[in-house]
């Protein structure tokens, strides 16, 4: 059975590692900020370091399952804003050298969140997002990530269902994923679940598919109901093409 992790942030304790596993659940201490960013030099002028990117498809392209309202609602709103924040952010500092992924890692901080975490991690999370969907998806994988899945979760229904539950049991508003995890003993397929913009990069996983279940996320086309949500993004929305690129990419990326 895969294990669910839980990547969720106690202000003020640090990550609470393993929630759902047997024996206390272990907590990783805060630290103090090891790195701050300091300006460069006093700019009145804001330059773009990241731009929004619109999704792989139309705005309407995912309807009748996810609604134009909601895209344009969900990427020409909230996406906007955090692209727009962290750019106001960053400018004039150290980091605008760096990639977003880097940014993300960075400002983490081994949970002790700088400030420029929450608008760059949220940035990232919906790229991914957006990529995780595609017109006429759903369905089922093929192929080494469907033998991987099975090998990992036993069938892949189960699979579904852990997913299912991971998203649906977010407490508030965070993400469910599934992850490829590669450690020295063992290479294997995750269910993890984060609070609010915490994602797997920080971690020692590679993101493979997400949901996002922030209320905003769903809530013109399904108002309360995130169990709804959650089941027809997976019947009807997933790019497995995506998820099975991703896998791929995190294999490449294991190795070195």
């Amino acid at each position: 059975m895969a294990t669910s992790l839980n990547l969720t942030l106690f202000p003020s304790q640090g990550v609470l590692v393993n929630p759902g596993l047997p024996g206390p659940a272990r907590t990783l201490p805060r630290t103090k900020p090891q790195r701050r960013f300091l300006r460069k030099g006093a700019s009145n002028l804001i330059t773009a370091k990241f731009e929004l990117k619109p999704p792989p498809y139309p705005l309407n392209a995912l309807e009748p399952h996810m609604s134009q309202a909601t895209l344009e609602f969900h990427w020409g709103k909230h996406h906007k804003t955090y692209v727009e924040n962290l750019n106001k952010q960053i400018v004039g500092t150290e980091l605008e050298g760096l990639s977003l992924e880097d940014i993300v890692v960075v400002s983490y901080n081994k949970g002790d969140l700088l400030p420029y975490f929450n608008n760059a991690a949220q940035a990232w999370n919906h790229d991914f997002f957006w990529e995780s969907m595609k017109p006429g998806g759903g369905g089922k994988p093929s192929g080494e990530l469907l033998d991987l899945i099975e090998k990992d979760f036993g069938s892949f229904d189960q699979f579904v269902e852990e997913f299912k539950s991971a998203a649906a049991t977010q407490f508030g508003s965070g993400w469910a994923w599934l992850a490829y995890r590669a450690s020295e003993k063992d290479k294997k397929l995750e269910v993890v679940k984060s609070l609010n913009a915490v994602n797997p990069l920080v971690s020692d996983y590679f993101p493979l598919l997400t949901i996002d279940v922030w209320e905003h996320a769903y809530y013109l086309d399904f108002q309360n109901r995130r169990p709804d949500y959650i089941s027809t993004f997976m019947e009807k929305l997933v790019s497995w093409e995506a998820v099975s690129a991703r896998l791929e990419k995190a294999k490449v990326q294991a190795a070195k």
